[in-house]
């Protein structure tokens, strides 16, 4: 009653005449009203035909203005500023005064109050009896702290409360922005989605606390590296991911990566605990890859897949190859769920042979998978297929039951190895299966060994060591596969029953190398093996030479194709029928390293056509191009090195079918160990111009010339740059696969003095490229070119001959080089990895290097011989280093 009474004494509306309220009823409504308007929390106003105001309530007048009778006259729009909708107050209320109708909660903020008060406003017109429209009455409420919290909880929505930064869903807006432009000409858009690597271990020993700290702080450095705070964001865990709009130069995004990598992988104090993290980090670029933010952040995902893939701690851009990877991925996923029902897989058994004796003692089971349409396909493909997609246990299964039962029937006692994973021995039903398969197959438990890797132990518990006990409980043999390649820590072996270590053959592979660490290590493993009472074998041994090392270290058992390969387990039965197999060896009698020729194919545009060419010994410089003819010194062409990836190039070597070509602007890295443009050119842009990205690397062509045009043309609309006239003097080109002039690098060369190639020593020394010396001094000590030392590989060189092969250009006769003790010496130092047949390669991607420039001009510069050129060097006549 009271409620309505206030109402109407106010508003003079209908309710007025409905209710005659008593004198006592109406005193009490105007004191209600009073307590109201002095509760700040609302208030009631009036205005005149003219919007003017008649009446405004003491309580806001005092907000608005030091002198609130003032207020009274002025215009009611007057007293607001812009409201919450897409449009101002005043521009909001004179057409809803203008058209005399009611209102109902109008957000607005008062104009002249500085404490940021806003309002909902309600307001009813007033007519006299004849219908004339006399003014407004209405009031006002205070949703302040409404409206505070609600903004609150919008903040809360878009951003990350542990960190600060933007969180997905803020992501999700920003890049739906970023990528609203992508159609249009010129327009781009990078991602970078970065995965902590090792977080985990941090929040398992420290607690959760503690990783939280260490996500605060990786988010500081995020944004130190950034600058913007609105490109960053945490998608939740330990994932993050950075959104550059109008961003794509695949050099500075690189450098941005490997900065955040470096930063990130710098160590951490967390309530007075180091740790370390590390990084890996996956890119991708629109509208090349990816024409919607769903696209791009898909793609930048497989990108960060493959970088932690790769050993993580690196980036890696999107390529087409990776999405094509995913899918040939999924395929294999689907067909091995098949494999076994339909007959597609195979145990085949590889012999491991007593040092002793060559006698066969025992065989090692190998999965085999022979594809209807594929043809054999290597476990090391679908072996991890069937880990992600939770088939391992069933197909370990099979395995174990499936050797078990070929083992029974074979005429002699040797005993069956079977690799078991870290998901299968964590698997509490292994020990029933393992009993199963003996019991069903009549195996002698003793018979059965059960190869385990070093994975088992990061999750090292009670349940690890049970499992232990009851394999050993039901008799079978374990054996540690791939040792010293997986968990770092040996503390397992104190208590760990193995009866066998087997050497991994990456340690055998290079051991009769010169100047190999390997021998060494496998001595090691072997004396510790002897202490402990168990077994050795020796993994992959392939010549003579590697197999006569193993056996003077002490090695007990051999497994290798020096003795024999994965064979059936019909012809393992043939080989046994006497009882006792013995195998005499044979192979190469030295190991050599695996040679491998780059062939790429790409396309060349020049004289109004597209031509389909070969490229070799790709540089970030230059390259090697076949295939081509028609073209001169001098001669300028675009390459097109596939996936818009386009860049301008002047032929600077004719010879024998083959162009030496100079690029306008230095290839790079593109974080997979091989290289790309720095910018890619925009697929609309080539689509106008004739070159539809149907067409990249395809057949011989004609081009349009009324879209194309000439070479210069196309170089200027896709912002390409052709290198100066003259060939590169600060080393740019000096990979270049052709001499120049006399063969020893043509044109005049400055001299060096022994003070300045002590400078340059010195500089090389600190350079952050730790092969920089060795690339330096070799070319000093040697006289060779550059092209020339990169590509060398350890086949070449006789150390003890002290002789350099270099094999010709042209099939024609090699040239021997004679190598100064100092030269030997300095090859002696340099680092050897596994399977790498390289002489210099990249301690990172253990392949040759494709950048080398940056590293030697900060080298030269540091030395204070800006000027000096790899040529000088190898024209000098000092030869020490």
């Amino acid at each position: 009653m009271a409620r309505n009474a206030i109402f109407s004494l106010f508003s003079g509306g209908p309710e007025t005449e409905a209710v005659a309220a008593p004198k006592s009823t109406s005193s009490q409504a105007l004191l209600l009203l009073k307590n109201f308007e002095e509760s700040y929390k609302g208030w009631f106003w009036s205005t005149d035909h003219d919007g003017r105001l008649t009446y405004l309530s003491d309580s806001i007048s005092r907000l608005m203005s030091e002198e609130p009778d003032q207020l009274i006259g002025l215009e009611f729009a007057e007293l607001f500023v812009r409201a919450d909708g897409a449009s101002a107050a005043r521009e909001r209320l004179p057409f809803i005064l203008c058209r005399h109708s009611n209102f109902e909660k109008l957000t607005v903020r008062t104009a002249r109050s500085t404490d940021g008060r806003w309002w909902e406003l309600s307001g009813s017109a007033q007519f006299s009896g004849d219908g004339s429209f006399v003014g407004y009455r209405g009031y006002g409420v205070d949703i302040t702290e409404q409206l505070a919290s609600s903004e609150q909880a919008s903040e809360l929505a878009m951003y990350d409360p542990l960190t600060g930064l933007p969180n997905r869903l803020s992501m999700s807006k920003y890049l739906e922005a970023a990528m609203a432009g992508i159609d249009l000409l010129g327009r781009s858009c990078a991602v970078l989605l970065i995965d902590l690597d090792r977080f985990k271990q941090v929040n398992d020993s420290l607690g959760h606390p503690a990783g939280d700290a260490l996500l605060r702080q990786v988010s500081e450095r995020l944004l130190r590296l950034v600058g913007d705070r609105e490109k960053v964001f945490r998608l939740g865990g330990d994932e993050f991911q950075i959104i550059m709009p109008q961003c794509d130069d695949r050099d500075m995004l690189a450098g941005l990566a490997d900065d955040i990598i470096i930063s990130l992988s710098q160590p951490y104090s967390i309530d007075g605990s180091r740790c370390s993290i590390g990084a890996s980090i996956g890119m991708a670029v629109g509208p090349v890859d990816g024409r919607t933010g769903e696209d791009l952040v898909r793609n930048a995902d497989l990108a960060l897949y493959a970088a932690k893939d790769h050993g993580r701690g690196c980036h890696k851009f999107f390529s087409s190859e990776l999405l094509k990877s995913v899918e040939e991925r999924r395929g294999l996923e689907e067909d091995l769920r098949d494999a076994l029902a339909k007959g597609q897989l195979s145990l085949f058994y590889q012999p491991l042979v007593s040092t002793k004796t060559s006698c066969v003692t025992g065989v090692e089971a190998l999965i085999r998978w022979q594809h209807p349409v594929r043809g054999f396909i290597s476990p090391a493909l679908f072996i991890p297929i069937a880990e992600e997609a939770n088939m391992i246990d069933q197909l370990g299964e099979w395995i174990i039951r499936k050797a078990c039962e070929d083992a029974a029937g074979w005429p002699a006692e040797i005993r069956v190895a079977v690799n078991v994973s870290p998901l299968q021995f964590a698997n509490e039903a292994l020990p029933q299966i393992v009993v199963s398969a003996l019991a069903s197959s009549g195996l002698p438990a003793s018979r059965l060994e059960i190869e385990l890797t070093e994975g088992i132990f990061l999750g090292e518990s009670a349940e690890t060591d049970a499992m232990f006990a009851t394999l050993k409980t039901i008799g079978v043999r374990l054996a540690l596969d791939d040792f010293g390649t997986g968990y770092s820590s040996l503390g397992y072996l104190k208590t760990a029953p193995f009866d066998k270590i087997k050497i991994d053959q990456s340690f055998v592979r290079e051991a009769t190398l010169p100047a190999s660490r390997n021998r060494a290590i496998i001595s090691a493993i072997v004396a510790l093996a002897d202490a402990l009472s168990m077994e050795t074998t020796a993994e992959g041994v392939e010549t003579l030479d590697q197999l006569d090392l193993i056996c003077s270290l002490g090695v007990s058992h051999i497994q290798g194709y020096v003795y024999s390969k994965a064979i059936s387990s019909d012809e393992l039965s043939r080989g046994l029928e006497t009882g006792e197999w013995c195998i005499e060896a044979s192979g190469p009698a030295k190991q050599r390293s695996t040679r491998k020729s780059m062939y790429r194919k790409v396309g060349a545009i020049y004289g109004g056509h597209y031509y389909s060419a070969l490229v070799r010994n790709l540089s970030e410089s230059g390259a090697l191009l076949e295939g081509l003819s028609g073209l001169s010194l001098g001669a300028q062409l675009i390459v097109d090195l596939g996936e818009c990836q386009l860049v301008a190039a002047i032929v600077r070597r004719v010879g024998d079918q083959r162009l030496g070509i100079e690029f306008g602007e230095p290839l790079v890295d593109d974080g997979a160990g091989g290289l790309s443009t720095s910018q890619r050119v925009s697929p609309y842009l080539l689509s106008k111009m004739g070159l539809a990205t149907s067409d990249y690397l395809g057949e011989s062509r004609a081009l349009d010339q009324a879209s194309s045009g000439s070479v210069e043309k196309l170089t200027t609309s896709f912002r390409l740059k052709f290198p100066s006239n003259q060939p590169d003097s600060g080393g740019l080109i000096s990979n270049s696969p052709y001499k120049t002039g006399n063969g020893t690098g043509g044109g005049s060369h400055r001299s060096i003095s022994n003070a300045e190639l002590a400078r340059l020593r010195a500089a090389v020394e600190v350079s952050h490229n730790s092969s920089l010396k060795y690339i330096i001094g070799l070319v000093v000590l040697t006289g060779a070119r550059l092209q020339d030392l990169l590509s060398a590989q350890w086949d070449d060189v006789d150390l003890w001959g002290r002789t350099w092969t270099i094999a010709s250009e042209n099939k024609g006769r090699p040239t021997e080089v004679k190598l100064s003790t100092a030269a030997v010496d300095l090859m002696n130092q340099l680092p050897r990895w596994e399977g790498c047949p390289h002489m210099i390669a990249n301690p990172i991607t253990k392949k040759p290097y494709n950048s080398f420039f940056g590293s030697w001009d900060k080298a030269r510069k540091k030395a204070g011989l800006g000027t000096l050129s790899i040529h000088d060097l190898r024209n000098s006549p000092i030869r020490t280093w």
